[in-house]
């Protein structure tokens, strides 16, 4: 992580007065030790770091100026949402304001006419789909943390969820923005208009991870729910029978609302701690959802039914109820904390392969758990290739962190060699930072950073996150200008 910057710490009672001046409410600033260690990590709690201060601003307006403030003064900003990431990307700085958009809770507006909801960031993603169920309507990205997790924070990481496969990522739901830049620039982008001339600039700012600005406001797409829903779970004696049957799925051109998988080991904790009636004597396990009209549904699991005993399945159930359809889906989105009760840590990864692969990078991962002498159970996307390895250690263990963190490693580089990516949906973070090189070239580094620098020069937005070494817009200038003149040097020269 960038060093302190001493000069801004020294500054630390100043700054202090003056967000209490933007943000008079009380509690709006948070200054003492024991509040602030609420703030001290994100869901990747292997790195923790205590805020300079955490500043709680209640609107737009506060936000602005909390921001102009920091840009005349040059004082770096790390902004928070709920604080569920596992990339590291809201991991305070000792000489940052980090500012919790937590207050930003209100659903503003509802059309029903345009399909559309207007939202502060801080309210959550189940909270979305709260607001609308009751005219049949819902919100379609679905994290296992929606209950928690911030819809502005799924806006940094480009969330998806099991429910990605059929109706997209957060980037595929998200019709407008209003963001506020670090000069204190209330720029709005999109609406609920379907298309939007010019540059993608709603594409650009979801996923950018904090980078480029703070959002305050969100206007999101909200779904008709399907007339029925059913899920069925599928077992098999190996991964890469079950691997098989994902692509084959796929292939016949059948698109489950879900299509989810876990391993023998992520299966026997999860039922452990749901008892959602997983079977226990299979190595693989598939969640498939169908839905849409009842007649079609119908239709389609007799087809993945079929299918999934060609490619050898051993165990089969279909949901009877709506009741158990979601007991189905209670078991995986509860894999996670499932783990956190049989290992003292754990350390979530996210690549994302090509599902043709998915086999080998299941045996890949079994030969690099014997490398590093550390388990892993695997619980992840099958149908978008999206995968979750759970790497179980124990952090009091001297030198099982840096273990996990060099399993980590290899997990997601094995990703990349196979055509894949570092992450899916939980963003770069501080986390896979150091691996970018892995993924981009020079070039391709060099143009992203001159992204970042177009919206903020100064490196004042969440510093020391996805880029390993971020140069700064005089040093790319030159860099560009040299690399020019190596590539054409019979040009001459003034």
């Amino acid at each position: 992580m960038p060093e302190p910057n001493q000069n801004t710490l020294a500054r630390r009672k100043d700054i202090i007065a003056a967000m209490r001046d933007i943000v008079p409410a009380i509690g709006g600033v948070i200054v003492d030790e024991d509040q602030l260690r609420p703030y001290e990590c994100d869901g990747l709690m292997a790195y923790r770091q205590l805020p300079m201060i955490v500043v709680l601003p209640e609107n737009t307006g506060q936000v602005a100026a909390i921001l102009k403030y920091c840009h005349t003064n040059k004082i770096r900003v790390v902004p928070r949402g709920a604080g569920t990431g596992l990339s590291g990307g809201a991991l305070p700085m000792a000489d940052a304001i980090t500012i919790s958009m937590m207050k930003f809770n209100r659903v503003l507006e509802i059309d029903w006419d345009n399909r559309a909801a207007v939202v502060q960031p801080g309210v959550t993603n189940l909270g979305i789909t709260r607001a609308v169920e009751h005219k049949g309507f819902y919100y379609a990205p679905d994290p296992s943390s929606q209950i928690a997790c911030s819809i502005g924070g799924n806006i940094a990481e480009n969330s998806g969820g099991v429910h990605s496969l059929k109706y997209g990522l957060t980037t595929n739901n998200v019709l407008g923005l209003e963001m506020v830049t670090i000069e204190g620039e209330v720029l709005r982008i999109g609406g609920k208009g379907l298309d939007q001339t010019g540059y993608d600039l709603l594409g650009v700012i979801t996923g950018s991870e904090g980078l480029l600005g703070i959002v305050t406001e969100v206007t999101v797409r909200i779904l008709r729910k399907p007339e029925t829903a059913r899920a069925l779970l599928l077992g098999f004696n190996s991964s890469e029978e079950g691997g098989n049957c994902v692509a084959k799925i796929i292939a016949d051109g059948i698109i489950p609302g879900g299509l989810e998988m876990m391993d023998a080991p992520a299966i026997k904790a999860t039922e452990d701690f749901v008892h959602a009636g997983y079977p226990l004597d299979v190595e693989a396990l598939l969640l498939v959802e169908l839905d849409g009209p009842k007649v079609e549904v119908d239709y389609l699991i007799e087809q993945v039914g079929a299918i999934a005993k060609a490619c050898g399945a051993v165990y089969s159930r279909i949901s009877e109820s709506e009741e158990e359809r979601l007991l189905f889906w209670s078991g995986r989105k509860n894999a996670f904390p499932a783990i956190g009760r049989i290992s003292p840590d754990y350390m979530c990864m996210d690549g994302t392969i090509p599902r043709a692969r998915l086999a080998e990078v299941l045996t890949g991962m079994q030969v690099l758990s014997q490398r590093h002498g550390l388990r892993v159970a695997n619980v992840f996307h099958a149908g978008d290739g999206n995968l979750h390895p759970l790497i179980m250690f124990d952090a009091n263990q001297p030198g099982e962190l840096e273990r996990a963190e060099e399993f980590g490693a290899d997990i997601l580089k094995l990703c990349v060699e196979v055509g894949g990516v570092l992450s899916g949906e939980h963003g770069i973070g501080v986390e896979k930072r150091d691996l970018m090189p892995e993924m981009f070239t020079k070039d391709d580094m060099k143009h992203q950073e001159r992204l970042k620098l177009a919206f903020d020069e100064d490196e004042l937005l969440n510093p020391g996150k996805v880029f390993p070494t971020l140069h700064g817009c005089g040093e790319l200038k030159t860099l560009h200008a040299r690399e020019v003149a190596n590539k054409f040097p019979d040009i001459p020269r003034f």
